[in-house]
C-alpha cells in the first residue's frame, strides 16, 4: 500500500516538474495536466509497488536483496509496468500523433482514438510496439532502480549510523540514476519508437529488422539520436521522482510507524 501510495505521489509531481510555468507564467502551461498526472501516477505507483514486491521474493533470509536481485527486481517492474500501462498508453499516444500528421486526420482526441484502434485493429491495436516498449521499460527499470540503489548506499556510507539522506542528496542520486539510463537504453527506446510508428508495419518485419535497418542506412549514432532532450527531461524526472518516493515513504512511516493504517 505505501508502495503505490508513494510511487503515485510521486508521478503526479513528476509531470508538474516537467511542465514547470517558465515566464511568461500562465493556465496554459498546465493544459493537458490532468490526463498527464493520472496516467504517470499510474506507471510510477505500479513501477514501485511491482519493484518492491519482486525485492521482497528476492530477498535473502537476512532481507537483504543483492546487487543482481535489484536489477532482476528493476526488469521485472519495467515489464510489469510496461504491460499494465506504458504499452496501451503510449502505443495510442504514437498513433494520434501520427494521424495528426496525415493529410486527413481521423482522430479527435484520447478517447475517440482509442476506439478506433478498437474498431480496426482490436486489442493488438493497443499493444503495438509491446516487446520493444517492454524491453525498453524493462532496461529503463533495470538501470535506474539498479544505479540509484548503488549510488545511495554508497552516499550512505558516508553518513551516520541511521542518518537518512537529506532531498537535496536524494534529488542529485536520482538526476545521476537518469543521466546512466539515458544512454544505457536510448538505442532500445529509438527502436521502439520506431516500431510504434503507423508506417511500422510496411517498413520493418520485427523488431531485429528496425535494428538492422536502421544501423545500414542511417548509421551507428542513429540509435542515440534525441539523446541530449532525454537527457534534461530524465535528470529531472529522476531527481523529482525518487525524492517524492522517499520523502512520501518518510512521511508515511512518522504518521502510522506501526503500519496499521497504511
Amino acid at each position: 500500500m505505501r508502495s503505490i501510495l508513494a510511487g503515485a505521489t510521486a508521478g503526479a509531481v513528476e509531470i508538474y516538474g516537467k511542465k514547470l510555468p517558465w515566464p511568461p507564467f500562465g493556465k496554459q502551461w498546465y493544459a493537458g495536466c490532468t490526463t498527464l498526472i493520472i496516467g504517470n501516477s499510474l506507471k510510477a505507483g505500479i513501477r514501485f509497488v511491482a519493484f518492491d514486491a519482486y525485492k521482497d521474493l528476492l530477498a535473502d533470509a537476512e532481507g537483504k536483496v543483492s546487487g543482481p536481485a535489484t536489477v532482476i527486481a528493476g526488469f521485472g517492474a519495467g515489464a510489469t509496468e510496461s504491460l499494465l500501462a506504458v504499452t496501451p498508453f503510449e502505443s495510442i499516444k504514437t498513433q494520434l500523433i501520427d494521424d495528426r500528421k496525415s493529410a486527413n486526420p481521423r482522430m479527435r482526441g484520447f478517447l475517440h482514438g482509442s476506439k478506433i484502434i478498437a474498431q480496426e485493429k482490436g486489442i493488438r491495436g493497443f499493444f503495438q510496439g509491446f516487446l520493444p516498449t517492454t524491453a525498453r521499460q524493462a532496461a529503463n527499470s533495470a538501470v535506474r532502480f539498479s544505479s540509484y540503489t548503488s549510488l545511495k548506499q554508497l552516499a550512505q556510507s558516508y553518513t551516520s549510523p541511521g542518518e537518512k539522506l537529506g532531498a537535496v542528496s536524494t534529488f542529485g542520486l536520482g538526476g545521476l540514476a537518469g543521466i546512466i539510463t539515458v544512454y544505457t537504453t536510448m538505442p532500445i527506446d529509438t527502436v521502439k519508437t520506431r516500431m510504434q510508428s503507423i508506417e511500422a508495419s510496411a517498413q520493418y518485419k520485427n523488431s531485429i529488422d528496425c535494428v538492422v535497418k536502421i544501423f545500414k542506412h542511417e548509421g551507428l549514432l542513429t540509435f542515440w539520436s534525441g539523446a541530449v532532450p532525454r537527457l534534461g527531461r530524465l535528470i529531472l524526472s529522476g531527481g523529482i521522482v525518487f525524492t517524492m518516493y522517499e520523502k512520501s515513504m518518510e512521511l508515511m512511516d512518522r504518521l502510522d510507524p506501526q503500519g496499521r493504517y497504511i
